[in-house]
């Protein structure tokens, strides 16, 4: 099953929404319970600070779970609303008409979209086999027809289609 991030997003807010109400319950069932316990205790004329109310440490679990499910709420906003390209998304890279390239074009064109759009040129030239002069005059053909540009890094170019 394929999710996106919009599917994702909605899911843990809905998730989120639903922890929230159930910990809202359960935190007004409690403090009508602790107020009962607590009366019954001070019947007894004993000292407070044994009051089992008082001692329990069930108020700290109910405002950790209130803190997860804002932390998860808020994760749902964030993967809704400020989405990222993913692994599984691919990019979608200027039309053009392949017909228009020689063999040797495509092959170069086709490796680099095989890698996600981008690519160095070293790696290229290892794919395909061809000389580093070829691929040079090959990429230059292509940056000319605005398919692709070059950018500088260290020794190679890093090759990305547009």
């Amino acid at each position: 099953m394929d999710i996106n991030n919009k599917t994702l997003g909605y899911l843990l807010i809905g998730f989120a929404a639903l922890l929230l109400i159930s910990l809202i319950v359960v935190k007004l069932d409690v403090d009508k319970q602790s107020t009962v316990l607590c009366e019954k205790f001070q019947e007894t004329k004993t000292d407070m600070k044994f009051c089992p109310v008082h001692t329990s440490n069930v108020s700290w679990y109910i405002t950790s779970g209130f803190a997860l499910s804002f932390l998860v709420l808020l994760l749902g906003i964030m993967v809704l609303f400020f989405p990222k390209y993913s692994e599984g998304q691919k990019k979608d890279f200027k039309s053009i008409d392949t017909s228009k390239l020689n063999n040797d074009e495509k092959i170069v064109y086709e490796s680099i979209k095989a890698k996600k759009g981008s690519a160095y040129q070293s790696d290229i030239i290892k794919e395909t086999g061809f000389s580093k002069v070829k691929v040079t005059r090959i990429l230059d053909r292509l940056e000319t027809g605005e398919i692709l540009e070059r950018k500088r890094r260290g020794m190679t170019n890093l090759i990305i289609l547009k």
